[in-house]
């Protein structure tokens, strides 16, 4: 038994296992290197072990290439979420994930940015054939670029939950208002929530949508800066009675 200290990583392979548990939050690299080639670990201890987010990443990639413990869906989730597996064996186990799954690793922190983008654009390739339920949830609760993703995709329902998610953030939503398909309806929806058509960049991106809704332009108009009207008025493909605002607010500001 192990009574004080750590075993020599040799001897990590001998270990009974009674001894492992205590081990499994203290170990460093080298001795959990040799640690996992013991008879005496299992899947239970695995799992406790992939915990630990200080694992480096020569374990994690050792811990992959097991088939008998990649076959366990516990352990492959547990891998593509740890902050230090290898990049290429990450993106390759994301596509074996459930789509809640993907969700929840959209939204770690740790998550690199490149995994992280991966797991959003198959959250948002398998929205369309999702029942409305499960679109409805992810509007409310998925990363700000599926949110964005669900706007731009629709419906109207889905987006209107998605306008109100938490981590939805002004530049995902300005891509979305950037799509020229956006039906009328949802740019119409933008136009009137409470928080997103007071930001200016927001505004100028509703003004200059082919459906940007004339009868909100008033208000969307008042008190834009003036650089942002001038360059407004420049578009060749503003609408009609969108430029007609804008110009009616340049007299109104110069007591014409």
């Amino acid at each position: 038994m192990v009574t004080e200290g750590h075993p020599s990583p040799k001897g990590a392979r001998t270990l009974a296992p009674e001894d492992i548990p205590a081990l499994l939050t203290s170990a460093n690299g080298e001795f959990l290197f040799s640690l996992i080639d013991s008879p005496s670990f299992d899947e239970t201890h695995l799992c406790v072990l992939l915990e630990r987010k200080d694992l480096p990443g020569t374990v994690l990639e050792k811990i992959a290439k097991r088939k008998t413990w990649r076959a366990s869906y516990r352990v492959r989730l547990a891998l593509a979420a740890h902050p230090h597996t290898p990049r290429l064996i990450a993106m390759r186990l994301l596509r074996e994930l459930h789509l809640m799954d993907l969700v929840r690793i959209t939204l770690l922190p740790a998550t690199a940015a490149e995994l992280r983008r991966l797991a959003e654009e198959r959250v948002l390739a398998q929205a369309p054939q999702l029942p409305l339920g499960q679109r409805l949830m992810l509007a409310r609760r998925g990363s700000s670029r599926v949110a964005a993703g669900l706007i731009a995709q629709g419906p109207e329902n889905v987006a209107r939950i998605a306008l109100d998610n938490a981590h939805l953030t002004e530049s995902q939503l300005l891509k979305a208002l950037a799509t020229r398909a956006l039906p009328a309806r949802i740019v119409d929806a933008v136009a009137k929530h409470g928080k997103w058509s007071t930001l200016v960049n927001i505004r100028v991106a509703l003004l200059r949508h082919v459906h940007a809704p004339a009868e909100r332009a008033p208000a969307l108009v008042e008190d834009l800066p003036r650089r942002e009207i001038e360059d407004l008025l420049g578009l060749s493909g503003l609408p009609g009675s969108v430029r007609a605002h804008l110009l009616q607010e340049l007299a109104r500001r110069e007591g014409v």
